[in-house]
């Protein structure tokens, strides 16, 4: 065992997290849960997410019978929904060809869809107690700064060097209580700013604190200018309030949730619509635009409302529409900006 490992092994046992929700009767399924939903987001919010989907699926199988929209639903406002997604093919996987067991190999867990190698790291060590280096954005700031690693983790460079490390100080012992105390140190003392280096046990071996340099490391990610984009969500209501909305395609920005009709311009709205919108009974209401950003894009959304006076169930000109009643939305996974929108209806 290296000094690191003892050193981090001894502060987990007094200072480490023990009472988080997958924490407590590990299993594959859990920790595996966990670790998706934790990915690019914190601890605080996952947990009532999680409770929920424990709840609603509290097995794989469970998982693997419910319906794609359920699953987006339980989602919803959690983001990265490719996440949801890949976690429902998963668990159909894992039931339909190994018969609701984990594959127990790293290989075996990284052909499972939305799993890299961090994360069946994480399931091999955390619920098989297997030594697996893991590597998430907590471990790459404590590796970067304890050894004074140069460059943005995002290099295929200094990513390498940062493995390298993971699988040096991985312990063959107690591996599943390491990789939790090395997430617990980069979460709660290790953190981006204002690390509490005074309370680290590995302050004496920090290599980038010897240095006065901590918030050197990890290398930042290069900066650049966000391309701005706009769209129009054109909402059609019927007289009863009920809005009308269409599933999005799998692949893309919200795929396989429920969205508006959207169009480039206010005044330029998708073709399918051209019947309902003959059935408009006073002009477009337009609400306020609302802003939200991904990761390589900032889009600005503009609503606009269009009460219509009859309309029929469905839509032959559009695949996959229903209905939906903003003051009983159906379990349907919902984007941010659509949940916004939604309860904005409400109150009007």
């Amino acid at each position: 065992m290296t000094s690191l490992s003892s050193k981090l092994l001894a502060w987990f046992d007094h200072h480490g997290r023990h009472d988080l929700p997958w924490q407590q009767s590990k299993t594959a399924y859990r920790v595996w849960l966990s670790e998706i939903m934790l990915q690019q987001t914190q601890v605080q919010t996952v947990i009532p997410y999680f409770e929920r989907f424990l709840e609603r699926f509290p097995s794989v199988e469970a998982l693997a019978a419910a319906s794609e929209d359920s699953v987006l639903h339980l989602w919803t406002g959690l983001g990265y929904y490719a996440r949801a997604r890949n976690l429902h093919r998963a668990a159909k996987l894992v039931v339909g060809e190994y018969q609701g067991h984990f594959p127990e190999s790293l290989e075996g867990l990284m052909a499972l869809p939305g799993v890299g190698r961090s994360t069946a790291g994480a399931i091999l060590s955390l619920a098989m107690g297997a030594r697996a280096p893991i590597l998430d954005g907590n471990v790459k700031r404590v590796l970067a700064r304890h050894d004074a690693v140069p460059g943005w983790p995002g290099t295929t460079k200094t990513l390498n060097k940062l493995w390298v490390l993971a699988e040096q100080y991985t312990p063959t012992e107690r591996v599943a209580d390491y990789t939790q105390g090395i997430m617990d140190l980069g979460a709660t003392l290790c953190t981006r700013s204002k690390p509490r280096c005074q309370d680290c046990p590995l302050i004496a071996s920090c290599v980038a604190y010897s240095r006065s340099e901590q918030v050197q490391f990890p290398g930042k990610k290069p900066r650049k200018t966000l391309p701005e984009r706009k769209t129009y969500f054109v909402i059609l209501q019927r007289a009863d309030g009920c809005v009308l909305m269409e599933k999005r395609p799998e692949q893309g920005i919200w795929g396989g949730l429920w969205c508006f009709p959207e169009a480039s311009h206010k005044d330029d709205f998708p073709s399918s619509l051209a019947t309902l919108r003959a059935f408009a009974g006073e002009p477009p209401i337009n609400m306020e635009p609302i802003k939200h950003s991904f990761s390589h894009y900032r889009l600005t959304i503009y609503p606009i409302v269009l009460k219509i006076n009859r309309a029929p169930e469905a839509v032959a000109e559009v695949n996959s529409t229903q209905w939906i009643d903003p003051h009983r939305p159906a379990n349907i996974g919902l984007p941010a900006p659509v949940t916004q929108v939604i309860n904005t209806l409400v109150r009007y």
